[in-house]
């Protein structure tokens, strides 16, 4: 079966985000999401490759997974959300190496805070999230806000 484009994908997420409210709340809560999950994920050890090789993340591995799903998708929006991730790759090693509470603990807190605004969100909607139909959509709400920016800058995706 061929990949779905990335256009269809994008046009089934937005049938429940048209709410401006649900749509602002997605703006903020997307990303932070995002990154959390990075962070989360920046929080545990590396996996040992070795002596002589060290160690990797497992936030690597993961960004570099999404990384490859966008990029079956877009090559515009997978250098786009390549870029994002890098920066939240640098923003939870800053954090993990300088901020007062451990990494996994703000994280968490922000995962939290941002789910129930995305909730929130969808109950002004009237709509269920997207990813209750399917999965794959919470990987999606990265790429439809990337694409709005994309749109606005003139950007083919």
């Amino acid at each position: 079966m061929p990949a779905r484009p990335i256009q269809q994908w994008f046009d089934e997420y937005a049938e429940s985000h048209r709410n401006p409210v649900n749509v602002a709340v997605h703006w903020i809560a997307v990303p932070v999401i995002f990154f959390t999950i990075v962070g989360l994920l920046y929080s545990i050890p590396p996996i040992s490759l070795g002596e002589r090789l060290g160690g990797i993340s497992p936030a690597n591995i993961a960004v570099a997974a999404v990384v490859v799903y966008y990029l079956m998708r877009s090559l515009s929006l997978a250098v786009g959300m390549a870029l994002f991730c890098i920066a939240c790759l640098f923003t939870a090693r800053s954090l993990a190496l300088h901020a007062a509470w451990p990494l996994w603990a703000i994280c968490a807190g922000l995962f939290v805070l941002a789910w129930i605004a995305q909730f929130w969100g969808h109950g002004v909607e009237g709509k269920k999230p997207s990813f209750l139909k399917d999965i794959q959509f919470l990987l999606i709400g990265p790429a439809w806000l990337l694409s709005k920016i994309y749109r606005r800058l003139g950007i083919p995706y």
